[in-house]
């Protein structure tokens, strides 16, 4: 047992020291935490183990005693607490421990036996040491005087802040265990001593018992002397405004007030109805800042005692319980209060801190919002009743069977359980939607007062907590969402009977020769059948969709639908007759049937055309609301249904007609381009082909006789009808195109977009910045008397302002490494702060121009007026001359002395006086000024220098020469002649006085314009190209441009509103670790080579900034620690990571402490204490701006599994520890899981919201700790990671950043700008989102990556502006959009996470909002960077998830709600915006089957030769019209001109168009055929079967060559089958149909559809690096085929076996519907084989039916032959001999009887080849079928069969595809091409990819 300790005992010492090392090793001055960092869960959540263990560590070098003493106590606690260590973990860390301490027991050096009844006496003395040592008592005594002052002190600690900090928490553990050793002290040793310091620290060491108390924001259980937040005004008198008094009922005197704190409101709601003491302490700050935030906008308080105007608190109330009101008076039922003015501030505020507690707890039923208002009505009252009576008691709610109280156990989770049981129903998103509830069947429940049968305490037999049972659905609540296409009839009905309406009113007059009389109005008045049985159908829907619903859902709501289908049926079936009777009597002029028609139609129109104006039109809408006739509301509600959410969804008048105006245009457009080229061409070949003779069919007809060849009219219609439906997308897009433009320009975008133009206006940034930017508070501060006498007063003034902000942002840009040392110089901005009388501007616009103007007065003939003039024609070169003569005037003044400075001011006086008489030119000999420049310069370059004595002298001697030079070659003969006889200066030249001796430069502002002066004199080169990096140019140049933009002025930081930054992260990656930059892919590239060779300039200002040199290597940077943390910090701030993310976010802090500091806001002082602006040097360091900063931004990350990622050790783990410790105000949220250990447990799974930031040690140290009632995944990840987390958000808005997101520091200045959006009028509403403009930074990766980047980037810009402006439906699309917080967390959250049918859930944040009458605007003056997806896979999962995405919000509840309740233009706008674009995606690749089909249903039935002769059909209007507006759509020109026009905005013309010109040369047509093609399999595959999911794109850099195999599976059922059922199409056209102009006619009409089929099958390899390489080819075929004949098994995966990719690619058919569709989808394959039997040569002009059923006998022979074939029996080798024998007779066999038929019969050898393209079809569909009816298949045997066919079938499309690709690989330019064409844009900022690609490292120095 020894050997087993021994051998323990070293293995914790290795880990021990591996432990210290790689902390070390770190370089982020992060403590080695030894055993202390290893503390289970289950230990340290109720101790301080953790910090008492960490102690030891600190003071193990000062006293290694009481460092033992410390950890036996950890130990006996531990022990204490788990003394079986039945907890996970414990026993290691009890056994490590346990060796730590006889570590620390042989390391005693002296061998004495230690005397453990002395421990308590060493701790004692050690503890009055450690204080007197680091001067606690005096540190103590400053900060009571500090407190009582109320003011602050300059910098108080603020450089010791965090060895303070340190010092407080060892002297805490120090206490906590002094404390627990002196129970058993002795009564005449120490024991009273500690007994008396622990009542002292208790009663008044507010310091030492709190400043390490954990906190998240305000330090509110304890004072803290670090964070003075707590002592500004507005939060002191928020937490006065809680506070407990005396009118509330007594708390019992049992109950514990936490922390050194008074009894305040929330001690009562924790009494009475039992949260959680994290809930309370997390809500009770949410609170305090909040009403604090709101008082500061009111104004601050400045009595002693603050306090909380009424105003404010009732502001907060208003805000809060703003959805409960609504929820109570559309349920009409009362308040739990009586009126707003019965209520005193006190109940307010109880009530609003009541409202955020049962948020707080409430985990997954805060996506219920009205269900909170339902519990929260109920608890409010009965806190109103407990308020009412003097003693506190628990509320009966609250109570449990054991007496305890928890609102948790009572309340949430009753109903989270009942939630949970339906979430499982949904079988991980297989099952249907209307199979279990969701979210919002949960939350519906609660919008009829029906709901009150839930009872108070809750029922739990009620129909709402009813579990669902085994084959039993529970009902949902008021809609059903179905699987079905009829969603989009149903949810769009007004457009779809708009559009067909329209087509046959046009249809009639067009049939009509467009003459307008009785007759044709009488036959345009077929529209009114037409409407009501499109409208009937909608009723029909209605009720049939509801299917599931109508055991549960409201008796009004199922009324409406009986109601409105027998009145729409008998609507229809009374229309339609009077329309027969009409028609009936068309010539009897003496009929009445025509009048009661127009009669009945004029009443019905009239009826409906009222309704829609009261219900949709602005002006009206407001008479709707306030009728309360019944009569009008029946009809009202009969008309639109009545939501709780949905009501008031109208728009102003003015923006009401704007929208309107816009679609008008469209429809101008569209149905004059309808009429005049899709339907009136139609006509005439229409009328010939009806009017036609029976035709003759060269196949057997069914169903053409005898019906006027109606399918042949069909045929030609159908294609025309498609494109008909879907272009008014086209429309759409080229009109918002134009008006964003406008837009845009008005909005005065892209006015500054190139250094140029920087350069020429950088004169007018720093009023444009001081106007937009600077608060008032900032402005206010005065400026230096002296200057303000001269003219350029205000320009100083600006300039001051706006340097501090410049050069901060210059800073920041270097920081990033996008600009060098030199550049970082040339670009920043003096302060100009000093006496100097000018503006100084950067050196950058006056670089090289005193040399300039020196060449100027070289050749000056004329005089100094004309000379001046020339020099002003520049106007930075006149700055720069009057800043050089001043600045030479200042430096020499402060140089010399005496005599010297006598001769320095006659001779300014002198040049001065000249200058005024206009008399330089004379005085002055302008041809030596070089020399004297060269004689001032070589001055400067020895000031720069540190002062020694040699330099001094140097000095002296440069000033003499300057002297010499100035006296007797610059100056004229006169003045010269009168200073060498001035005698004060000719006696100190003769004693050698004159210049002996300088005054080197010690003041800050001298010293600096030496160094600007010198610069300004030597840098010759232009800085045109300033700064190089384009990144940095570009962000300048928005930046700039902003400026100049409209947006609300800027607050001062104390007076803006407060928001939260709020980020969920899963396990993507945070930091790349050395190893992975280092890692190389199968060419030999390491990603830190790619980024070297791609940002080959960051990398040297990378060296630059860390002291390397260009040569540095790899290896040497990993010798470093530091240099390898900066090295890992600097990739992956270039790759989408969440270091990335974190660092630029935290730029909002970095903003917010800039511009605090530079207000400088001070407390107990009216005005400010310094006369000149403030220096922003060390403004990172005050406390002052630290917690101003902090009480207005959090940042919280949601890293959902973070905990097990500890728990495992990731290196995620120790990257975001890293992240915690490197940003003190960053804030991570995790879901911690931990073991019940009850055996019988119900659950044996417990969950936390926990909420961790950064020790003093770097350690997490966690703040909240929120217990969950359950698992809280119950629907989608992402939300559900939010959801959990966003309880620890602050503030009154909240921006929603997804972790491939950048952001930058002069884009953070801007914020609270945009913040006052949220004050600012646009509309009816205020706004409820603010959308940003993002820039995309992965666009310069490759050309895949710049298309994306244009594409997402002209929607994110362009499109939006257009979607908020005028259309009024921009929904929120993701991220970096700002939520009004308070608005949506109490309506439901940020996003939906319903599982499956909310996969997108970002975009029902922004239905949810609009739902709930909020108002989403755009504004592009403020920026966030977002990553993209960069390869072709990566797009196309990314796609693929949007478009599933997509598919289930056609059958969300969102959509329908939205699409009836909006009015119907902004229908239009929503319809187009959202899913209506997949449709028209979709209408457009299904034109292609519908023409092709067409074309094949006359090319096999021989009508289109027919026709063709007497029609005269080929190349008529339509047609042409038709395909050139489905191939524009295909090809991607409608999608580029909103591209188009941003790149003309923001770019200028020329730039457009050679953007334009390169994207096509890059084949981006082919990319966007691509893309159409995915988007509308996986929107279509999503209605059909379901199966949308998360997909995982990736966010690395791809360079890396896609495996053929790989993109095979990808592709392979999305693009490759269907581009191949095309091209067969195509091929059977050809072959078989007639067209009049032959082979060119043929090609015309073909273009599209040949061009989509090569996209399709190849776009793939043509983006694919090295796609094109020989070797790589080679590698592709070995891993393809070895992929497809690998037979798989148990446990394989797709991706190593065909038959498990097979299997997998099967699952989408589930149900009977499913496969019942499939079945009709798979029918079409078969008229191939029907067609081509009978055009057969064989068959001759037979159309005998016989013929069609012999070829089926035909194809089972070759089936059966495959099989025999294809056998390999193994058991016998005697029946494989048999076998090999008869398969070689039969082929022999088979050859002769096909050479026999040939000769013999009229099989010819094109039927052959004929004849396979008939079975091949065939054989697809019969594999369809197959597959949907699987089981059918296998229980009879065939399975095996079927897979081989599906097997051979994908070998032969493998090979379709592969066989180019190979040909191809052969010619090695194709591949070099192929490169160029993919990296163009890396081409041209100096790539060299082939090196990349190729991996030739050895041919580039690293």
């Amino acid at each position: 047992m020894a050997r087993v300790y021994g051998n323990w005992e070293r293995l914790v010492r290795a880990t021990l020291n591996r432990e210290q090392l790689r902390n070390a090793g770190q370089g982020h001055e992060r403590t080695p935490s030894g055993i202390a960092g290893a503390i289970p869960p289950s230990l340290g959540r109720s101790t301080n183990i953790d910090a008492i263990l960490q102690a030891a560590d600190e003071i193990q070098d000062e006293d290694p005693n009481v460092a033992r003493i410390l950890c036996e106590q950890a130990y006996s606690m531990a022990q204490n607490l788990d003394p079986n260590s039945d907890g996970r973990g414990v026993l290691q860390f009890k056994t490590g421990l346990m060796s730590v301490i006889k570590q620390k027991l042989a390391a005693k050096r002296d061998g004495a036996r230690i005397d453990r009844h002395r421990d308590v006496e060493r701790l004692w003395e050690f503890y009055q040491l450690y204080k007197r040592r680091h001067r606690v008592d005096d540190i103590q005594r400053e900060e009571q005087k500090w407190r009582e002052s109320g003011s602050f002190t300059a910098n108080f600690g603020e450089l010791k802040s965090l060895e303070m900090k340190k010092v407080f928490a060892t002297l805490r553990a120090l206490v906590e265990v002094m404390e627990a050793l002196s129970k058993d002290a002795a009564p005449d040793g120490v024991g009273p001593l500690i007994k008396e310091e622990l009542r002292r620290i208790k009663t008044s060491d507010a310091t030492l018992s709190g400043e390490l108390m954990p906190y998240n924001i305000v330090p509110l259980e304890a004072p803290s002397s670090i964070n003075p937040i707590a002592v500004f005004p507005e939060v002191r008198g928020a937490i006065s405004a809680i506070r407990y008094t005396e009118h509330f009922p007594r708390l019992p005197s049992s109950f514990e007030i936490s922390g050194q704190r008074d009894a305040d409101m929330f001690d009562l709601l924790e009494y009475v109805f039992g949260f959680q003491k994290d809930n309370i302490r997390n809500q009770r700050e949410n609170v305090i800042m909040m009403i604090a935030n709101t008082q500061t906008r009111l104004g601050i308080p400045s009595e002693a005692n603050p306090k909380i105007d009424e105003k404010a608190i009732t502001e907060v109330f208003m805000k809060v319980l703003d959805n409960y009101i609504r929820w109570c008076k559309y349920l009409r039922i009362r308040l739990a209060w009586n009126s707003l003015e019965a209520i005193n501030r006190d109940r307010k505020c109880f009530l609003v801190s009541l409202y955020f507690l049962i948020w707080g707890e409430a985990a997954n039923i805060r996506f219920l919002p009205e269900c909170i208002c339902y519990i929260f009505h109920n608890v409010a009252k009965e806190l109103d009743f407990i308020l009412d009576h003097q003693e506190a008691n628990p509320a009966a709610s609250c109570i449990g069977e054991n007496g305890s109280v928890s609102f948790l156990d009572q309340i949430i989770c009753p109903i989270y359980e009942t939630m949970a049981a339906e979430a499982a129903r949904n079988l991980d998103g297989k099952a249907a939607h209307s199979a279990w509830r969701n979210y919002d069947d949960f939350n519906e429940y609660f919008w009829s007062p029906a709901c009150f049968e839930l009872s108070w305490p809750l029922r739990r037999e009620s129909r709402f907590l009813f579990k669902p049972k085994k084959r039993k659905r529970t009902g949902k609540s008021t809609f059903v969402e179905h699987r079905t296409f009829l969603h989009l009839y149903r949810s769009f009905h007004r457009l779809w009977i708009f559009l067909i309406l329209t087509l046959q009113g046009l249809t009639i007059i067009a049939f009509n020769q467009g003459k307008i009389n009785l007759n044709t109005f009488k036959a345009v008045l077929s529209v009114a059948p037409t409407f009501a049985i499109m409208d009937f159908v909608e009723s029909c829907l209605d009720a049939v969709l509801m299917f599931g619903a109508y055991t549960t859902a409201r008796a009004m709501a199922i009324s409406r639908l009986v109601i409105r289908f027998f009145w729409c049926g008998l609507s229809s079936v009374l229309v339609t007759y009077l329309y027969i009777k009409v028609l009936q009597e068309r010539n009897d002029r003496g009929s009445n049937s025509f009048r009661i028609y127009l009669l009945i139609l004029g009443v019905y129109a009239g009826l409906r055309f009222f309704l829609a104006m009261l219900l949709k039109f602005p002006a009206c809408h407001r008479l709707s609301e306030m009728s309360d006739q019944s009569f009008f509301q029946f009809f009202k509600w009969i008309y639109q249904e009545r939501y709780y959410v949905g009501r008031g969804l109208f728009e102003g008048t003015s923006d009401y007609l704007r929208y309107v105006l816009f679609w008008l245009v469209i429809f101008l457009c569209k149905f004059t381009f309808a009429y005049f080229l899709q339907i009136k061409p139609l006509v005439k070949p229409t009328n010939i082909i009806l009017d036609l003779p029976t035709l003759e069919y060269s196949w057997h007809d069914f169903v053409s006789k005898n019906n006027n060849n109606v399918l042949t009219v069909a045929s030609l219609w159908a294609p025309v009808v498609a494109i008909y439906l879907m272009d008014i997308h086209i429309w759409y897009t080229l009109l918002s195109a134009l008006v964003g433009g406008v837009m845009g320009a008005r909005a005065r975008l892209g006015e500054i977009r190139s250094p140029e133009m920087v350069h020429k206006r950088f004169e007018s940034f720093p009023e444009a910045f001081v106007k937009n930017l600077v608060s008032p508070q900032t402005k206010r501060m005065p400026f230096d008397r002296q200057s303000s006498q001269v003219s350029q007063d205000m320009n100083k003034a600006f300039a001051a302002l706006f340097s501090p902000f410049w050069n901060e942002i210059i800073k920041s840009l270097r920081e990033e490494d996008y600009i060098s040392n030199r550049e970082m110089d040339l670009l920043s901005m003096p302060s100009n702060t000093g006496s100097l009388r000018l503006v100084q501007w950067p050196l950058f616009l006056l670089s090289s121009k005193i040399l300039l103007a020196i060449d100027l007065a070289l050749d000056c003939k004329d005089t100094q007026a004309d000379l001046w003039n020339r020099v002003c024609r520049d106007e930075y070169m006149a700055y720069a001359v009057q800043e050089c003569f001043y600045s030479v005037e200042k430096i020499l003044h402060s140089l010399v002395e005496g005599e010297g400075k006598l001769w320095v001011e006659r001779i300014f006086r002198e040049i001065n006086n000249s200058i005024l008489e206009g008399s330089l030119v004379i005085t002055l000999s302008l041809q030596k000024l070089p020399l004297v420049v060269s004689r001032f310069t070589a001055l400067t370059g020895l000031l720069i220098r540190n002062e020694t004595p040699e330099q001094a002298k140097g000095a002296a001697k440069a000033v003499y020469e300057l002297y010499e030079v100035v006296t007797h070659d610059l100056l004229s003969s006169d003045l010269r002649e009168a200073l060498d006889t001035w005698n004060i200066l000719a006696r100190a030249r003769n004693e050698g006085r004159l210049f002996s001796r300088i005054v080197w430069p010690k003041d800050p502002e001298i010293k600096e314009q030496v160094k600007r002066l010198h610069l300004l004199l030597i840098v010759k080169e232009s800085a045109a190209n300033i700064p190089k990096n384009l990144e940095a140019r570009r962000r300048l140049e928005f930046f700039t441009n902003s400026l100049f933009m409209d947006m609300p002025s800027a607050k001062p930081v104390s007076e803006m509103l407060p928001f939260s930054v709020f980020t969920p992260y899963y396990s993507e990656t945070v930091l790349y670790s050395y190893s992975d930059l280092r890692h190389e892919n199968e060419d030999g590239i390491s990603t830190l080579f790619y980024l070297q060779k791609i940002f080959p300039d960051e990398w040297d200002n990378f060296l630059e900034r860390i002291g390397r040199g260009e040569s540095t290597g790899d290896a040497d940077l990993q010798e470093s620690s530091r240099d390898s943390l900066e090295l890992r910090f600097w990739a992956s701030y270039r790759g989408q990571t969440l270091a990335r993310t974190v660092r630029g976010m935290m730029y909002y802090r970095r903003a917010l402490m800039l511009q605090s500091y530079l207000e400088k806001r001070s407390f107990g002082e009216n005005d400010y204490s310094q006369a000149n602006i403030p220096s922003p040097q060390g403004f990172e360091l005050s406390r002052e701006s630290r917690a101003q900063a902090d009480l207005k931004f959090t940042y919280v990350i949601s890293c959902q599994i973070y905990g097990q990622q500890k728990q495992r050790k990731l290196a995620e783990a120790t990257d975001i520890a890293l992240l915690l410790q490197r940003n003190e105000a960053l804030r991570v949220a995790y879901i911690h899981v931990e073991e019940s250990g009850a055996a019988d447990a119900k659950n044996s799974k417990e969950f936390y919201s926990k909420l961790v930031k950064a020790d003093v040690n770097g350690k997490d140290q966690e703040i909240y700790s929120i217990k969950l009632p359950g698992d809280p995944k119950l629907g989608e990840g992402k939300p559900e990671n939010q959801n959990h987390a966003i309880i620890f958000t602050r503030g009154e808005a909240i921006q929603t950043i997804d972790m491939n997101q950048d952001n930058y520091l002069e884009e953070a200045m801007k914020m609270r700008n945009l913040l006052e959006e949220f004050r600012a009028n646009h509309g009816l509403r205020p706004p409820t989102i603010l959308g940003v403009r993002e820039h995309v930074f992965t666009g310069s990766v490759s050309s895949l990556a710049w298309f994306m980047s244009n594409q997402e980037t002209s929607f994110v810009t362009l499109g939006q502006r257009v979607l908020a402006y005028p259309l009024k439906v921009r929904m929120h699309y993701g991220h970096p959009d700002v939520f009004d917080r308070i608005f949506h967390i109490s309506r439901g959250g940020i996003s939906k996470a319903s599982r499956v049918i909310n996969i997108s859930e970002d975009i029902y944040a922004g239905f949810n909002s609009t739902l709930r009458q909020g108002n989403i605007t755009h504004h592009e003056y403020i920026q966030v960077g977002k990553g993209r997806d960069v390869g072709l896979n990566q797009i196309a999962l990314f796609e693929g998830k949007v478009a599933g995405g997509n598919g289930e919000q056609v059958l969300s509840r969102d959509v329908y709600r939205l699409g009836q309740l909006f009015d119907f233009f902004r229908m239009l706008s929503f319809f187009f915006t959202t899913v209506g674009y997949y449709v028209c995606t979709m209408m457009t690749v299904l034109t292609v089957y519908v023409f092709l089909y067409g074309r094949a249903y006359l090319a096999f039935s021989g009508v289109d030769r027919g026709i063709t002769k007497e029609a005269k059909l080929s190349g008529n209007t339509a047609l042409d019209a038709v395909l050139n507006a489905q191939f524009l759509v295909q090809i991607g020109v409608f999608t580029a001109v909103p591209m188009v026009m941003g790149f003309i905005l923001e770019l200028g013309l020329l730039q457009a168009v050679f953007s334009f010109i390169t994207m096509q040369l890059q084949l981006c047509s082919v990319f966007f055929t691509f893309s159409l093609g995915t988007r509308t399999h996986y929107f279509g595959r999503t209605i059909l079967h379901g199966g949308a999911k998360y997909k995982a794109t990736g966010r690395g850099f791809v360079v890396r060559h896609i495996r053929f195999a790989e993109n095979y599976r990808l592709y392979s059922r999305s693009h490759f089958v269907k581009a191949l059922e095309v091209a067969l199409l195509l091929i059977v056209y050809i072959a078989y149909g007639y067209t009049e102009g032959g082979a060119v006619s043929f090609i015309l009409l073909t273009l599209s559809s040949w061009f989509l089929v090569i996209s399709w099958l190849f776009a793939p390899y043509i983006f694919n690096p090295s796609g094109f390489e020989w070797q790589k080819t080679v590698e592709d075929f070995d891993d393809w085929t070895g992929w497809l004949l690998y037979k798989g098994g148990v446990g394989v995966k797709g991706d190593n076996s065909w038959e498990s990719w097979w299997d997998e690619e099967q699952m989408h058919i589930q149900t009977l519907r499913g496969r019942i569709l499939e079945t009709i989808l798979s029918l079409r394959f078969f008229i191939f084989q029907y067609g081509i039997v009978y055009k057969l040569h064989l068959t001759g002009k037979s159309t005998s039916l016989a013929i069609y059923g012999f070829s089926w006998v035909v194809l089972v022979g070759i089936v059966m032959m495959f099989k025999i074939f294809s056998f390999s029996p193994k058991k016998s080798t005697n029946f494989q001999l048999v076998m090999r024998f008869s398969q070689g007779i039969i082929s022999l066999g088979l050859v002769t009887a096909l050479s026999l038929v040939i000769a013999l019969s009229d099989l010819s050898i094109t039927d052959l080849f004929a004849s396979i393209l008939a079975f091949v079809p065939t054989g697809w569909a019969i594999l369809s079928l197959a597959i949907a009816w699987r089981r059918i298949v296998w229980w009879l045997g065939l399975w095996d069969s079927v897979r081989e066919f599906a097997r051979m079938y994908d070998a032969a499309m493998g090979m379709i595809i592969f066989t180019p690709i190979a040909i191809l690989s052969w010619f090695p330019f194709v591949s070099t091409f192929q490169s160029r064409l993919l990296f163009n844009q890396a081409f041209s900022r100096g790539l060299e990819i082939s090196i990349i690609l190729a991996g030739n490292k050895a041919n580039v120095e690293l």
